[in-house]
């Protein structure tokens, strides 16, 4: 249809809307759905040409069942088409009446209606009317008795009010988090993730959430659900929520002396995507981990020492350095590396001058820690990969850690040395 066509048809609609009895009001709301699920690109030209705040007027308790049922629609399907249309929703005093619905409506308004909140709360500068308008109790009660499709989207929009710091603190007082954990054991995988989001804005936000999370017995859960959950946006939000509660002392002990917990975390190091790799080396850096608990993830050593050649994202070389560092306290990992051909010589080309894609500070630490224990073996592996020469280079030029590395690099070489000296 022909733009100005099109123009003419959204007025004659809209007129009709407004003017017309019930039975012209239900044909030119049929027409309007029609035209809004069957041509993306007619919704634009609906929402420009026609009467946005008469269509959210129908919205209204008093008005007639079937067309109140067929505005909300129409309005769910503006407000999710784009930013731009949401925004008039918005302007145009949408949210009060849907949140009404959400509250009062039969099961498939209600639907409708979370779809378009949803959406609508997808712009901060929208979100914050939300608790204008008592909707943070609203959204939180359609999580925990809506159908399946209004849980999915309320909590959708509970996880953008959590974004919004003004009105984060309401989900903690209205209760929001006994609910969130419940959408995360019974929801639809769309509404795990997303709850699992929302949980992991809560915790990373401070003390008063990281409590009230530890309260609910968050911690077994989420290392329960990590083992379960097969999703990797899930486990990742899941994984940075654990993160965030393990700067408190308990949960740091708890984490660090279970095995099936940092067993975990090596194969997210091994099979996960860089995201979960990189929020997995970050934790096993930070915790206290056993001697034999680091023994148990010596098969991640080589995909730490990968990841350290991944300039993206941003913090992944320091997080996999860190963890190595870590692990390589331990004998028979140094060894476990040392043995690794691919590992060593990765190792080796990140201390080249010339390789700019990897600070040498990181390789540094990790050629470091692999000498530590004063292994013979260790040295002639890394002596053999060419590690003398680019660490010679570096001393030369005075980056911090290259004289320490070189000297143990050459340790039984200079005893020797200082050896047949005092026999002379």
């Amino acid at each position: 249809m022909p733009a100005v066509t099109m123009y003419q048809y959204a007025w004659d609609l809209f007129t009709r809307l407004q003017i017309g009895g019930i039975e012209f009001k239900k044909k030119a709301l049929e027409i309007l759905l029609q035209l809004l699920n069957d041509n993306e690109k007619s919704t634009p030209l609906v929402a420009k040409e026609g009467n946005v705040g008469y269509l959210i007027s129908l919205l209204e308790a008093n008005s007639q069942p079937l067309i109140r049922e067929q505005a909300v629609l129409a309005v769910s399907v503006l407000a999710s088409s784009s930013e731009d249309l949401r925004k008039i929703v918005f302007e145009e005093g949408g949210l009060g009446p849907l949140l009404r619905i959400l509250e009062t409506g039969s099961i498939a308004l209600k639907e409708k209606a979370a779809i378009a909140v949803e959406a609508i709360t997808a712009d901060p500068e929208n979100t914050w009317a939300i608790s204008a308008y008592g909707g943070v109790s609203v959204l939180i009660e359609a999580c925990r008795s809506g159908s399946q499709p209004t849980q999915t989207h309320a909590v959708g929009a509970l996880r953008n009010v959590a974004s919004v710091e003004d009105i984060r603190m309401a989900l903690g007082e209205e209760g929001a988090v006994p609910v969130l954990f419940q959408l995360l054991i019974s929801g639809t995988s769309a509404a795990q993730e997303k709850a699992a989001n929302c949980i992991s804005i809560l915790a990373s936000s401070g003390e008063y959430f990281r409590a009230l999370i530890i309260q609910e017995k968050g911690l077994p859960r989420l290392m329960h659900l990590l083992q379960d959950l097969s999703s990797s946006d899930t486990v990742e939000h899941l994984l940075r929520t654990i993160s965030s509660l393990s700067v408190l002392d308990s949960v740091s002990r708890i984490l660090s002396s279970s095995t099936a917990f940092i067993i975990q975390l090596g194969e997210f190091i091994k099979h996960g995507n860089l995201i979960l790799q990189q929020i997995s080396a970050c934790l096993l850096s930070k915790l206290s981990i056993s001697d034999g608990n680091k023994r148990a993830i010596s098969s991640c050593i080589s995909s730490l020492v990968k990841l350290m050649e991944s300039p993206k994202p941003v913090g992944l070389q320091e997080a996999a350095a860190q963890a190595l560092v870590s692990l390589l306290t331990v004998r028979s990992n140094r060894k476990e590396l040392v043995r690794d051909e691919k590992s060593v010589m990765r190792l080796v080309q990140m201390l080249d001058p010339k390789n700019e894609a990897v600070s040498k500070k990181f390789p540094l630490m990790v050629v470091t820690a692999v000498l530590g224990g004063g292994s013979g073996g260790c040295r002639k592996r890394l002596t053999a990969a060419g590690a003398n020469k680019h660490l010679q280079s570096l001393a030369e030029i005075e980056v911090a850690g290259a004289k320490k590395a070189l000297q143990r690099l050459a340790g039984n070489r200079l005893k020797s040395i200082f050896s047949r000296t005092w026999r002379e």
